[in-house]
């Protein structure tokens, strides 16, 4: 893993005070600092070297006043030219809407001018730890032969919830993992099927052996045989040394089948053979080989509805929802909001050496009423942002950058009649509450009163 010393960075800004300021700062902490006033300079510079993070203006002289024009651009041709870059903006306090927006783009991070030292470097970290990330991801796909593809864990991290909803899954999965029943999860992404899939393993009688992840929906149908079932020395031009695929190297233990339902229906029939026969074989070779694993699947999507459509194999489907276990979204349990930012806090504030004392009391409404669409790996990574940018010891509102959706708050109206608006307005105002009368009153400028007998007015 590459440390901040041994990396590089490209700041990238027409102003030369930031640039000097910038290099004066960075060049004590990388290994190297690279500047340029002039942004068409990016293309020939990431010809002549990778960077390992670049650290972009999002205003140029060029650009039109605070649109940000030309950063996007920029930023768009950095990642044409390197999916994989690292991109940290530096943008003024007004344009934060416009670096939110950027990191939807494409962006890792971004840091405000005039910058704080200690949370430009945190956030620099950070963003290395990201491409340190991406680059052992890159690693291990390239690597072919001889690689133990097991990954023996501990027990899963901790799963924070108190709420009904999670009670629920905690019980079933304490019922299920002393089985060897085949383990369908369903849920959003960033819901915690991965953790919820390890607790599983950490708690079955297959617990002291590995615990083997495979991501379905990032195999290539060229690697899928190879991955999961290994190949013999001479399989195809790479394949220079035997290599176990995943299934063996989670024999005796516990495959987890991540994005499941991203699978190809011919990729789907080769699965459900090796299900059937508990064998694979290797490419290349002819011998079967037997493999005694526990299948955990986990997806997204509606699987009865592919099944319907035809883009997902019934007797597949019923080969891997032996236990189903439908994890609920953040959205659904709000309850749980307050200990899992706690439960992160804990974690991120020792680990960039904040003095944090918690959260503020508007903070956590608004938190608690935050769709959260990305779940808890939302929530997490939020929180973490939040660590590195707060400003007093208490975490405030303006710590926090939640999506905002172009719909929000909209309401469309089949109809002019009055009564009709109203019931679409109160079940609108329901529905971004969570039920919540007292703040859906408030929102529609009602007593509690007077919302109770309109619910009771139009069945509500």
């Amino acid at each position: 893993m590459k440390r901040m010393n041994e990396a590089n960075i490209l700041i990238v800004d027409d102003h030369p005070g930031v640039l000097s300021a910038g290099k004066l700062l960075l060049k004590r902490h990388f290994a190297e600092v690279d500047t340029t006033r002039d942004p068409s300079e990016i293309p020939g510079l990431m010809a002549q070297k990778s960077f390992d993070i670049i650290l972009l203006d999002m205003n140029f002289s060029r650009s039109t006043k605070n649109t940000g024009s030309e950063g996007f651009q920029w930023l768009e041709k950095i990642l044409e030219i390197d999916p994989s870059a690292v991109v940290v903006l530096i943008t003024a306090y007004g344009d934060i809407e416009l670096a939110v927006r950027a990191i939807k783009n494409g962006a890792t991070d971004f840091v405000l001018k005039p910058w704080d030292n200690e949370k430009l470097l945190a956030t620099l970290n950070a963003s290395l730890r990201l491409k340190n990330s991406q680059d052992e991801a890159s690693q291990l796909k390239s690597q072919q032969a001889g690689r133990n593809l097991a990954e023996v864990r501990d027990l899963p991290e901790i799963i924070v919830g108190q709420s009904s909803a999670m009670q629920q899954v905690f019980a079933t999965i304490t019922r299920v993992a002393g089985t060897d029943a085949n383990v369908l999860l369903l849920g959003e992404n960033g819901t915690g099927k991965d953790l919820i899939a390890q607790a599983i393993h950490a708690q079955s009688q297959r617990s002291v052996e590995n615990f083997v992840k495979v991501d379905l929906g990032a195999l290539t149908e060229s690697l899928f045989e190879s991955e999961l079932f290994g190949h013999v020395k001479g399989a195809f031009t790479d394949a220079r040394e035997d290599r176990a695929g995943r299934f063996e190297a989670a024999d005796g233990g516990t495959i987890f089948l991540d994005e499941i339902g991203n699978l190809p229906l011919g990729l789907q029939a080769k699965l459900l053979t090796v299900m059937q026969n508990r064998t694979i074989t290797r490419v290349g070779s002819n011998r079967p080989r037997p493999v005694n694993v526990r299948v955990i699947a986990a997806t997204n999507q509606n699987l009865y509805e592919a099944v319907k459509n035809r883009s997902f194999r019934q007797d597949l489907l019923y080969r891997i929802n032996t236990i189903e276990i439908q994890i609920p979204p953040l959205r659904e349990r709000p309850e749980d909001i307050p200990l899992l930012a706690n439960h992160f806090l804990q974690q991120f504030a020792p680990k960039y050496k904040r003095n944090l004392n918690g959260y503020s009391p508007a903070l956590l409404r608004e938190m608690q009423r935050y769709g959260w669409p990305g779940n808890v790996r939302e929530l997490q990574h939020a929180v973490e942002r939040a660590v590195i940018m707060a400003q007093s010891n208490t975490l405030q509102p303006e710590d926090f950058f939640f999506r905002q959706s172009n719909q929000e708050g909209e309401v469309e109206l089949a109809t002019m009649n009055l009564d009709e608006m109203e019931k679409t307005l109160i079940v609108k105002a329901l529905g971004k509450y969570h039920g919540n009368i007292t703040e859906a009153a408030q929102e529609l400028g009602l007593t509690r009163a007077s919302l109770y007998r309109r619910l009771e007015k139009y069945n509500l």
